[in-house]
């Protein structure tokens, strides 16, 4: 039986408004985490969407006058994260909504789509990484989708040998960021797709927002009032196409969609409010917002919102309650785990209501997660201090 996974999305622009460092996560409840985003070019080459934050910037303990060429940034936090804790394996995340404007073209021509593969091997080569996160949002077109495909396909093969070239008989990983709306998940040949992948993980959010009629639950487990989104429906088309029950982890949302003037769930609504730092967007940790805000679970759902009648403010995000109900789910389905967007916005795991802590109590601890070991062994990296691993 394939162990579950907890798969954290730590991101870039985290260290700024945020303030969130690498240091401020605890390893010990994750066994992937994922850093969102790689950009790529027309011509399928993948590059840092932000060096300083990535490679360049010296966090405390880095030397200002080490020998050669060395990687920094939150890269080499990660890196010395990972050798610290030998079950965590991370991945670069590749594209994201804003940055998927060029997987279409790059991968319908042979000769780009073979350079993103060699691009994209080359980011396991230099930093120190265990994989590729692959988030193309979304194919547009069934003949995308195969290209999909073919891209996972070729990608496959070109770290397989990667790892053989190296000696390394753990092979990296593959894995994608994918759809939960049938609209775009059926465009993609889903069965063949996940032949090559390692797991995928259902971004199972978002599923009502400022673009709504009328207020709703944005991440439900179940269908709420007859709309045809939620995790147990694109789970079940998921299995309906074959894609193996061990390969799908689950999407939660560390953050809330907010609706002003509303009187309730499956009203109308005008407005959406400030937002932590996006409008209509409030990071979990600041969930409910005030003493007015009262959290309300839904058990048939499998849903939460809380709601202030005072100034008729609705949010809609998962409570801790919605944590269990859903990696009871995953169990009764035999899935491969939940995923969490993104770790910045959570409680600490100190705090009894942190979404990361309910999810790794939920599977009982470490011994029952996903602790294969990660990659220590990186001889062609074009950083020296990545070669020396560090030491």
């Amino acid at each position: 039986m394939t162990k579950p996974k907890i798969v954290g999305y730590f991101t870039a622009w985290s260290i700024y408004a945020r303030s969130f460092n690498v240091s401020d996560i605890d390893a010990t409840k994750l066994t992937h985490i994922n850093y969102a985003f790689f950009n790529l070019d027309s011509n399928g080459k993948v590059f840092s969407g932000d060096n300083w934050a990535d490679t360049d910037k010296h966090f405390e303990g880095d030397s200002w006058n080490e020998e050669g060429n060395n990687l920094y940034g939150n890269l080499k936090q990660l890196a010395l994260l990972k050798k610290k804790y030998r079950h965590l394996k991370i991945l670069i995340s590749i594209g994201g909504w804003t940055w998927s404007t060029n997987f279409g073209s790059v991968t319908a021509n042979p000769v780009t789509r073979k350079n993103l593969v060699d691009s994209l091997v080359k980011l396991v080569k230099d930093f120190y990484i265990d994989g590729i996160d692959i988030d193309w949002e979304y194919p547009k077109t069934p003949q995308e989708g195969e290209n999909y495909v073919k891209l996972v396909r070729e990608l496959r093969i070109e770290l397989d040998n990667y790892a053989k070239e190296i000696e390394e008989r753990i092979p990296f990983l593959i894995t994608a960021a994918m759809p939960c709306g049938p609209d775009n998940y059926n465009k993609i040949p889903l069965e063949e797709f996940s032949k090559y992948v390692n797991y995928l993980n259902l971004m199972a959010y978002d599923f009502s927002g400022s673009w709504s009629e009328i207020t709703g639950h944005q991440s439900n487990l179940y269908d709420f009032l007859g709309i045809p989104l939620s995790v147990n429906k694109a789970v079940t088309d998921y299995l309906k196409s074959r894609v193996p029950k061990n390969k799908i982890v689950i999407g939660i949302p560390m953050y809330g969609r907010a609706f002003e003037n509303t009187e309730g769930i499956g009203a109308k609504f005008n407005g959406i409010g400030s937002g932590s730092f996006e409008p209509g967007i409030y990071d979990y940790k600041v969930l409910p917002r005030d003493e007015n805000s009262k959290e309300i679970y839904i058990e048939q759902l499998g849903a939460s919102y809380s709601y202030n009648p005072v100034t008729k403010e609705l949010i809609t995000y998962d409570s801790p309650q919605v944590i269990g109900e859903k990696i009871k789910f995953i169990k009764d389905k035999k899935l491969n785990g939940v995923m969490f967007w993104d770790l910045s916005s959570d409680l600490s795991t100190n705090n009894t209501r942190s979404l990361l802590l309910n999810a790794f109590n939920g599977f009982n601890s470490l011994e029952h997660l996903d602790d294969s070991v990660n990659h220590l062994n990186y001889p062609l990296s074009i950083y020296d201090n990545v070669k020396k691993q560090f030491n």
